[in-house]
């Protein structure tokens, strides 16, 4: 595999900038729901491996971005620990009062997540050798928010936890980041090319917490996951995460910092830049503006990383509203094409 995308991974700069959008295949996609229509449920479009490989793909078709990522949820894991999650206008999870009954045997989360690997065996088959392919995973403290109690802006039932309890909530979280390395290891041995985690939830952490339920545990998984694969390409998105708490993730061992819109870019590519590949930090609401908000927001990123390995991103995931014209004309500006 080659391809502009693994290229900055790998360390070189490469203008102009790959792109491609976390929730690139989605709601905005009429093709998409056509899929989804087709499917039943999001859970059994994530769970059939033809038709999430179709949907991994209908953005590439569409908008000849540099990667595509695979079509799944960062709540295949709480599924394959045996933890029931149902899927009512948004994820619905019993609250975990303690880690008895997860299930911790790889053969069983192997059953449990083989349709994704299907998935990406199907949709890597079908991508050409310059597009790369992205697996993914939740990271360990955001999947802990979910089952202490539902991710949220204050992820109060998980930080209650976490003080009231540190030794069996540090179990949770011992017993996350081993399946969370799995998960990636798996995808990446069926064909992603490169993965990312997703630490959703990573706002409004005090310093000794965020160090010790996202720094800590996200190095743990980038250590499993270079035990078994030492080339792996991973990508970290710690969201919400201060100033300070950025430059504490870098030393996560990840290849790559994914930043949100909040994050001042001038600051990122001086104080991270330096030994780390950025990726962001669009704001998703500039997209669905569209003009002048939307070639502006392009125009600051592009030349505050001038020079700088990067990728080019969204802040956060594309809104389901975002009309698909200016996807189109974001990858123009991006690209240099008009």
């Amino acid at each position: 595999m080659s391809g502009p995308f693994l290229e900055v991974l790998g360390g070189k700069k490469i203008e102009p900038s790959p792109l491609w959008l976390m929730r690139q295949a989605g709601r905005y996609l009429p093709e998409y729901r056509e899929t989804r229509i087709k499917a039943g449920s999001f859970w059994n479009l994530c769970l059939t491996p033809e038709l999430a490989a179709e949907v991994t793909l209908q953005p590439i078709h569409r908008f000849g971005f540099d990667a595509a990522i695979i079509f799944s949820d960062i709540l295949v894991v709480p599924v394959a620990l045996g933890h029931a999650v149902v899927f009512e206008e948004g994820p619905k999870l019993q609250p975990l009062q303690s880690t008895d009954g997860l299930e911790r045997s790889e053969k069983q989360w192997s059953v449990r997540l083989a349709p994704l690997y299907e998935a990406i065996r199907l949709a890597r088959a079908k991508l050409d050798g310059d597009t790369a392919l992205l697996g993914f995973a939740g990271a360990p403290w955001t999947l802990a928010t979910y089952l202490a109690g539902g991710g949220n802006d204050n992820q109060i039932a998980a930080k209650l936890w976490a003080y009231r309890d540190p030794k069996g909530f540090g179990l949770l979280i011992d017993i996350l980041c081993d399946c969370v390395a799995y998960h990636l290891i798996r995808q990446l041995k069926a064909g992603a090319d490169a993965v990312q985690l997703f630490d959703s939830w990573a706002l409004g952490l005090a310093p000794s917490q965020f160090e010790r339920w996202v720094v800590i545990p996200t190095a743990k998984v980038v250590t499993k996951v270079r035990a078994a694969l030492p080339g792996a390409h991973i990508i970290g998105f710690p969201r919400g995460a201060s100033l300070a708490g950025l430059q504490r993730y870098r030393t996560t061992g990840i290849d790559a910092i994914s930043l949100d819109t909040a994050v001042p870019i001038d600051w990122a590519v001086r104080e991270l830049g330096t030994n780390t590949v950025l990726q962001g930090n669009l704001d998703p609401l500039a997209l669905v503006a569209g003009g002048t908000a939307l070639r502006e927001g392009v125009e600051t990123i592009l030349k505050a990383t001038r020079g700088q390995r990067f990728v080019f991103n969204l802040g956060h995931g594309i809104l389901p509203d975002t009309p698909v014209e200016h996807v189109s004309e974001l990858v123009r500006l991006v690209r240099g094409d008009g």
